[in-house]
Formats: C-alpha cells, structure tokens, sequence
C-alpha cells in the first residue's frame, strides 16, 4: 500500500479551521483557539460556513463540505483543523471529491464523530489523518500541557514517532505477551460502527484497530462489538488498541467491571490488546496517526508508532 504522509507544519503555515459536524455555542472559544495559534506563530483560516447553524448541524450539508474542499483546495492552506465533533461528518462521505484531497495531501486533524472522515480519506486516498486535539474542543481554553506538547511533535517533526506513553500515573495495561503489528485504524467505535457495510470503512485485515467512546452504556458497547463481529471484522484484525471509554459505566462509575468483562468477551486472549491508552474524550488525550504503521507489545505494555508520519 503506498500510503501519503502531509507536509509537516512549519511556523508560518496558515490553519484552516472547519467544521464538519456540529456547531459551537460559545464562539469565544473559537476566538481563543486563533489567538492561540497565532501566538504560536501561525496563520489562521476560518471556513466562510464556520458559524452557521442547522437543527444540530454546523450548516447544511452543502455548506460544510464547501468549507471542507476550499481548505484543500487552497494552496496556502497546510493543515485542517476541526472545530469540535458531534455529529455530521460521515453525511458528507459520498459527496466528498477525494480525488482532490489524493492531489492536495495535507493534515486534517479531529476526533471522536471526525472518525468517519479519517476512515473513509484512508480507504479513498491511503492519506494518514490525525485522531487527534481539536480547535473548540481542547485548544479553545486552558490547554493540557501534556497533550499540548505531543500534538505540536507530532505534527511537526519528521522523526519516527517512537513509542507513545500515557501521562504519569496512568498506566497503560495489556492482556497477555503478544506482539503484533500493522496498520492504525479506527477512532469512535459508535462512529465506526455506523459506517459498517458502506464502501468507506477500510479493510481491517492485519492491521490494529483502535476503538474509544465516550457517554455510552456498556449494553450499548456491547451491541456494538456484537456488530463488529458480525462483520467479522474483531476476527480480521492483529490486535487493539482501546483508549478512554469515558463515561461508560451504568451506575457506578468507579467501577468498569461490567466494561472489562465486555471487552474480554469479543477480544478474548488470542490477540494483544492494549487498554487505558490516554486518548479519547479527556484533556490527556493523545494525538494518533491513523493509518500509520504501528506495533503494540502487550508483554511490554506499549504502543510504538514505527515509522515518521509528516514528510
């Protein structure tokens, strides 16, 4: 597979900033997140459609794609910023120009309902898309340092990515002393799931699947699984990787009991799983290059980026 890697950012590049999904309420946020990048010696760009509002969209499907194409298409443009998540994204996935992103690879960086897009460019384009801190969400108030300093790496630096670690005292735990290796896909399992059987979910096959949640029961996660089953996707994958299944719990939310014992279920013992990996809906949340060639060392209890992910 002959997988497209971005340009890095560099200071002075200009970020475009979208939103694909849901809109924002509070636009001070949006304002504190420029006066952030600036600052830090980048150039912003606003989508024209930023702003608008529709029901529980940001804007009409027509004029969120419009934002998403014009930040490809402008030349000046390095990066692509998304506002916040929600939902909306995977509307805009049968009427994206994907040839255009293929002649215009750049970064796009989200997470959570922003899953739909990472998977359906890298199935259309083989372009790696970062899982990673968005505009809003995350840089829109205080900022975690710790999170902070990984994306900024991450996105700038030709480097291999090496092994990723979780903030202090929160220890990433395994299943066994299994090694495997392949291709990071994946993000919000409940957005992943609801592409399944549509020609933009990539092959699983050999790869490493990635999976985090955020406010849903385990019954829920479990029906969700249960599907990915079904599919026969958990039986094609290497191993996992599962971050932060935040608010996952049905009564008492110091105990993820009923969430561990789910997982086991569908994961079991054959393959490595590597779980409470600092990513997902929680201010230590971890950049991820999805579609980059990773390796986890359940044995070891790591996760290891192989390769450099920006050119």
């Amino acid at each position: 597979m002959n997988r497209i890697r971005p340009k890095k950012l560099n200071h002075g590049d200009v970020i475009g900033i979208i939103s694909p999904a849901s809109s924002i309420d509070d636009f001070s946020r949006l304002e504190n997140a420029t006066k952030y990048f600036e600052k830090l010696g980048y150039f912003v760009k606003i989508g024209k459609n930023v702003g608008k509002k529709e029901d529980y969209l940001a804007g009409n499907d027509e004029e969120r794609l419009s934002d998403f194409h014009q930040m490809f298409e402008d030349k000046d443009v390095k990066a692509i910023f998304s506002l916040r998540g929600g939902y909306g994204s995977a509307r805009l996935l049968d009427k994206i120009n994907y040839s255009l992103i293929r002649k215009n690879p750049k970064i796009l960086v989200g997470y959570s309902d922003i899953t739909a897009l990472h998977l359906a460019i890298f199935k259309k384009t083989s372009l790696i898309t970062f899982a990673g801190l968005m505009a809003s969400t995350d840089f829109g108030d205080e900022i975690n340092q710790f999170a902070e300093e990984q994306f900024w790496r991450i996105l700038t630096s030709k480097q291999k990515v090496g092994i990723i670690k979780n903030p202090e005292n929160d220890n990433i735990e395994s299943n066994s002393n299994k090694i495997a290796s392949g291709i990071l896909l994946g993000g919000n399992l409940s957005v992943l799931t609801s592409i399944i059987g549509s020609k933009y979910l990539p092959d699983f096959s050999e790869n490493i699947l990635l999976l985090e949640d955020v406010d849903e029961k385990p019954y829920r996660i479990d029906r969700m699984l249960n599907q990915m089953r079904l599919a026969n996707i958990l039986e094609k994958v290497n191993g996992f990787v599962l971050g932060k299944f935040t608010n996952c719990f049905e009564n008492d939310e110091n105990s993820n009991h009923e969430l561990n014992k789910i997982f086991s279920e569908y994961l079991g013992n054959k393959k490595p799983v590597i779980y409470n990996l600092s990513h997902g809906h929680i201010k230590f949340n971890l950049t991820l290059p999805i579609g980059s060639l990773t390796k986890i060392n359940s044995k070891q209890k790591t996760i290891e980026i192989l390769e450099s992910v920006v050119s």
